[in-house]
């Protein structure tokens, strides 16, 4: 797995010869080897040319953008990349059979929801908490998802459980300037919503980039709605981690006291967004987390997070195309 590239302030990407080079204004210029970058998340304003877009497309490094406030505003990604057409007409198949679609999507949300239940229980055997009526309307939910008629009941159970999975988030924040209360995303109102949705985005991002590395194409998904508007494959596949990575970091950072309410800013439209500094701590935090191990359920060995991710970006591929048995990620810990 090769490195993520951060660049938060206002600079200038480019090529020299085999490598890139970094022109900032404060650090000068640094070159970087390109074979070592899969990813880079453009934070600030960058300057880049079609010379170095031919270099990511060559060495297959996907480039994320996010705008003044964090929020993720598009991806490019090689133009080529690892495209198959069998295997584009087998998802695109499986998405427009309501049957295979269905079965798919519930997958993601019993993931989703199991990997809800196990963070909390995580949680209770280290804290004096009471969950119980909480895990247990999760369970509930468990137990609907697949016996729902449509994606669209497959939605509402999740979005259900999900809110009642945020309830835990104020049990276990003690804090009073950390409370979710209501989880609101377009704008978050608060600091606790505003650090679910910047993390939730590299998450996202993460995932996206895994996703180039199969031959899925990321338009097409089967739990949230395809769009014209967005690739949406990604956020599929991230329910499954977003409790075992995002929120577990949320709480971590939080716990240790590693950001202050000044850390956080208003946005003219009444909503709150991580500063620059906040997201740089987060940041680091979120690739620390990335690069720990999980011995991966199905096969066994120990692997890193993004190396989880794509794998289980591989076994999806694999379900659509040989037809094999998926079982979504469930973290144990």
């Amino acid at each position: 797995m090769g490195k993520t590239l951060y660049i938060f302030s206002s600079a200038t990407l480019k090529r020299k010869d085999n490598t890139l080079l970094l022109q900032t204004k404060n650090n000068g210029s640094s070159y970087l080897p390109v074979e070592t970058i899969d990813e880079i998340l453009v934070m600030g304003e960058v300057d880049i040319n079609k010379s170095l877009l031919e270099l990511l497309s060559e060495k297959g490094i996907v480039l994320h953008f996010f705008d003044h406030f964090g929020k993720y505003t598009g991806t490019y990604s090689p133009p080529e990349g690892r495209n198959s057409g069998q295997v584009f007409l087998a998802q695109a198949a499986h998405c427009l059979d309501d049957g295979k679609r269905h079965e798919l999507a519930a997958a993601f949300v019993i993931g989703a929801i199991g990997n809800m239940i196990n963070l909390i229980k995580y949680y209770q055997r280290r804290h004096d908490i009471d969950a119980g009526e909480i895990i247990d309307y999760l369970k509930f939910c468990l137990i609907q998802a697949p016996d729902t008629s449509d994606v669209q009941s497959l939605m509402g159970i999740e979005g259900t459980a999900r809110n009642t999975y945020y309830r835990f988030f104020d049990l276990l924040i003690t804090d009073p300037q950390f409370r979710i209360g209501k989880r609101v995303r377009h704008p978050p109102n608060n600091i606790m919503n505003a650090m679910i949705s910047f993390v939730n985005s590299m998450c996202y991002s993460a995932v996206l980039t895994q996703i180039y590395h199969t031959h899925l194409d990321p338009r097409i998904s089967f739990l949230h709605s395809p769009s014209d508007r967005r690739i949406s494959l990604n956020l599929d596949i991230s329910e499954l981690f977003k409790p075992v990575l995002a929120d577990r970091l949320i709480f971590s950072i939080v716990h240790k006291r590693m950001l202050k309410p000044s850390d956080f800013e208003p946005i003219g439209n009444g909503g709150i967004y991580a500063s620059e500094n906040a997201r740089k701590i987060i940041i680091s935090e979120w690739e620390k987390s990335l690069r720990g191990t999980i011995t991966y359920p199905s096969a066994g060995q120990k692997m890193g997070w993004r190396r989880v991710m794509r794998t289980e970006a591989l076994n999806i591929q694999k379900y659509i195309t040989e037809g094999l048995p998926y079982e979504p990620f469930i973290h144990r810990w």
